[in-house]
């Protein structure tokens, strides 16, 4: 599905503030009770929302990520949006890993015109995308493909990655935690993007609002690991205060500008 504006903020409170009764929902949007557990229904099939007897809590699961088309869908214009900040910062002729995620194949579209790419991608779903341009060259890593997701992982991915040394290394990320750590839900998939971190001149990390105080398993860096950040919304405190000691610089691509955090 693709969540309507009142079914999206209804998703965004529910991570915010953990489980919340219908009633409170109602309340809070105005609407009538018929209409909020229409909505929940919707994102409850979608898998998206968790119900229970009077209300409705977020996926509870630290260890699996939401399924790849409903991923795709969910917050698809804050991700055009980021890719569109995150392309006009991509110089042309410049080289970049671009992993695993929805927000590195949104920005893939948004680099379709590029002049003088050299690409090197552990997602099939990249190289397709990117592949119908002829001025950019792209470099597919070897490794197990996740049929879930066409993502690429496993130790052969790493060694590929580790031959290259490329001025941007652009990844997305599941969670962003409150102390500062970023994470993931497949060791494998965090192994390769550990390589392109360290692989890379700059490190842009693409996250929209809802990766903010989302939980994960496995830990896959920190955010002084990172040199941007491109995001939809302003982050919620504490990271404004982290960002700021990691020396990170943050772009709200609802703004259509950077600010430093």
């Amino acid at each position: 599905m693709n969540p309507n504006p009142r079914q999206s903020s209804l998703l965004d409170l529910v991570q915010q503030q953990g489980p919340i009764s219908v009633e409170v929902l109602a309340e809070r949007f105005g609407v009538t009770l018929q209409t909020v557990r229409r909505d929940i229904a919707l994102l409850a099939r979608a898998g998206l929302l968790q119900r229970f007897h009077g209300g409705v809590r977020a996926p509870a699961s630290t260890t699996e990520n939401i399924a790849y088309r409903q991923r795709r869908e969910l917050n698809a214009a804050a991700k055009r949006a980021i890719a569109r900040a995150v392309a006009q910062e991509v110089p042309a002729g410049c080289s970049l890993f671009l992993n695993i995620g929805t927000t590195t194949e949104a920005v893939a579209r948004e680099l379709v015109r590029h002049d003088g790419l050299r690409v090197v991608t552990n997602n099939l779903n990249v190289a397709a995308i990117l592949s119908v341009n002829p001025a950019c060259e792209v470099i597919v890593a070897g490794g197990v493909v996740r049929a879930r997701d066409q993502g690429i992982v496993g130790e052969a991915t790493v060694d590929f990655i580790r031959q290259f040394r490329l001025d941007i290394g652009l990844i997305g990320i599941s969670s962003i935690e409150p102390d500062g750590s970023l994470r993931d839900f497949d060791y494998r998939e965090v192994k390769v993007a550990r390589a392109i971190i360290e692989q890379s001149r700059q490190v842009w990390l693409a996250a929209d609002h809802s990766k903010f105080n989302r939980e994960a398993m496995v830990e896959l860096g920190r955010l002084e690991h990172v040199d941007a950040l491109f995001t939809d919304r302003p982050p919620p405190p504490p990271y404004p205060a982290l960002l700021a000691a990691a020396e990170v610089r943050c772009v709200v691509a609802e703004a259509h500008a950077g600010s430093h955090a």
